[in-house]
């Protein structure tokens, strides 16, 4: 069985990990109410999306 014969280092350790951070969310605004929607998803305000109404909405 395959066993390591050193100890990584934290600095090893931590290279490896530097892929692993979260990113914020990207928001676009949204062409028909211009609030601050994550791309890619529908506007939970006005229900638009890739030129459409897709959602209705009460006003």
């Amino acid at each position: 069985m395959a066993v390591p014969k050193r100890r990584q280092s934290k600095a090893r350790s931590a290279k490896r990990r530097s892929h692993n951070a979260l990113k914020a969310i990207q928001l676009a605004n949204c062409p028909q109410c211009q609030t601050r929607v994550p791309t890619h998803l529908v506007c939970p305000v006005c229900g638009y999306y890739q030129g459409r109404t897709l959602v209705e909405t009460e006003e």
